[in-house]
């Protein structure tokens, strides 16, 4: 039977926690950074807030939240292509779930289009708040290792984030993640470095919301 699966039921859903956790725990054996609960509930709430904000309908806005909270689940099959196999996970999850078939295949099709390989590009509103919400996770706390960084740069410029902060201006149209970053840890240019795809990305998926996106690194607009 079809009917309206609630953001609810997919965060208390035992299947979904395990592949998330499972997907998590396969990411740590190949060194990455935390995409647990925490990264893919803060983009699930983020997304959902982002089209909340540009005054989107409510269920649109619930659907950006079950997208963030699944997103990253096809790690669990491999770090390649983990959006293609995340978004037919989903897929079937919610399938399986009784969700209406619009709905599930805007999830997916959100899903699959969030990573930053060449043929990313937002395909709807929640397509485009789940790029934003994603890429904009930057933190210190994502880093497994703590301050025994590694030589890895995604380490060292995740663990430099001493503070990270998305805004909405309205008035403006404009979407700013604002980073403190310690540059003793890592300077700017290693940020640019790993995270240049990912911030064009950020911009398109911004257009699409009718939005620009600005970053802000220590008080310096550089986007």
């Amino acid at each position: 039977m079809e009917k309206r699966v609630s953001p609810a039921e997919v965060r208390e859903s035992a299947e979904i926690k395990t592949y998330v956790k499972m997907a998590d725990d396969t990411l740590g054996a190949l060194g990455f950074t935390e995409h647990s609960y925490a990264h893919v509930t803060k983009c699930a709430e983020t997304a959902s807030w982002i089209l909340r904000e540009l005054e989107r309908p409510e269920r649109d806005c619930e659907l950006a939240w079950i997208a963030g909270y699944l997103h990253d689940i096809g790690n669990l099959i491999n770090r390649e292509d983990h959006a293609i196999s995340g978004a037919v996970m989903a897929f079937t999850l919610l399938s399986k779930m009784g969700m209406v078939p619009e709905e599930t295949a805007k999830i997916a099709a959100a899903i699959g289009s969030h990573d930053e390989y060449d043929a990313a590009r937002p395909v709807s509103d929640i397509s485009a708040a789940l790029i934003l919400a994603d890429k904009s996770d930057v933190r210190r706390s994502r880093v497994r290792t703590g301050a025994n960084l590694s030589s890895d740069i995604h380490d060292r410029v995740n663990y430099a984030v001493e503070s990270s902060e998305v805004t909405l201006d309205k008035s403006e149209s404009a979407l700013t993640l604002t980073l403190g970053i310690d540059t003793a840890i890592c300077p700017v240019m290693e940020y640019f470095e790993i995270f240049l795809q990912r911030m064009l990305l950020s911009r398109k998926a911004a257009e699409y919301l009718g939005l620009v996106f600005r970053l802000v690194i220590n008080g310096q607009r550089l986007l």
